[in-house]
């Protein structure tokens, strides 16, 4: 009896931290590319983030505030769960804002093109998309998986347990100031990946302006559709190599600006 009420209360004492590690882990589930997708059933993706606070646990050497040493309530329990998800929360963001971007770039190419009205359903992201958003969209997480981005999204979670204590990160500190900056670097990404297109498009109106004052009888309207559609996927097609190139720079500093944001987190 007596070891088995030490085990119990050996698992109690472990409970708290355990508990708060897993959060700290699940919320690179609410973001972070694929991790994130809707395919995967909300369980699974919890039960996912279990396991592998579970596996992780045992070589890690957790540190708690003093203010968690006492005994917590429910009340005073939730500012610190939504810290701890705040961690793997931030970092998700700001892995898959481009990502998000280089979709946001293949919309507007496929608005340009004429390519609005083929859109389809993306189970990825559970919404309608442009054909060229979700090519690209796979593109930009293809070199995401190249660069070993997954891998350094989930590296960053576990080096901020020796960063940062358990209970000690609050909602304030969350870096608005970097996703803000990532998130206009995305901007700058999707005009880039989407120039080509768009200069080529906007050369064809002007000669199809041209033409259309110079030979009224051709049918702009029906010809000019497909000429527009197959330019544009043509430069797409060799614009793609300078695009990927692109993405991987964004990616790699967005990546980067997540493990400094943990790294500093540690120096306060």
């Amino acid at each position: 009896m007596a070891s088995a009420a030490s085990q119990i209360e050996l698992a109690l004492a472990h409970a708290v931290p355990f508990t708060l590690a897993s959060f700290r882990v699940l919320g690179i589930f609410v973001f972070a590319p694929m991790l994130s997708s809707v395919i995967i059933p909300s369980k699974n993706k919890a039960l996912l983030g279990i396991m592998l606070t579970a596996a992780l646990y045992p070589s890690l050497d957790l540190h708690i505030t003093p203010a968690l040493a006492g005994r917590m309530d429910v009340f005073s329990a939730v500012p610190v769960i939504l810290g701890e998800t705040l961690i793997g929360f931030v970092i998700g963001v700001l892995a898959t804002l481009p990502l998000a971007a280089l979709e946001m770039s293949g919309v507007l190419m496929g608005q340009q093109m004429g390519l609005g009205l083929a859109r389809v359903y993306n189970p990825e992201a559970d919404y309608d998309v442009d054909v060229l958003g979700q090519l690209l969209f796979y593109v930009g997480a293809g070199v995401f998986f190249g660069l070993g981005g997954l891998d350094i999204v989930i590296g960053s979670v576990i080096n901020s347990f020796d960063r940062v204590p358990l209970g000690g990160i609050t909602i304030g500190q969350a870096p608005l100031e970097t996703i803000v900056g990532v998130l206009s670097s995305g901007f700058e990404l999707a005009m880039q990946a989407a120039a080509p297109v768009t200069a080529i498009i906007l050369l064809l109106i002007i000669v199809f302006g041209a033409v259309s004052k110079t030979m009224p009888q051709i049918n702009i309207m029906s010809v000019g559709f497909t000429v527009k559609i197959m330019a544009g996927v043509a430069m797409t097609a060799l614009a793609l190599y300078a695009v990927q190139t692109a993405v991987g720079s964004k990616v790699h500093e967005a990546l980067a600006h997540a493990t400094h944001w943990v790294n500093d987190l540690g120096e306060h």
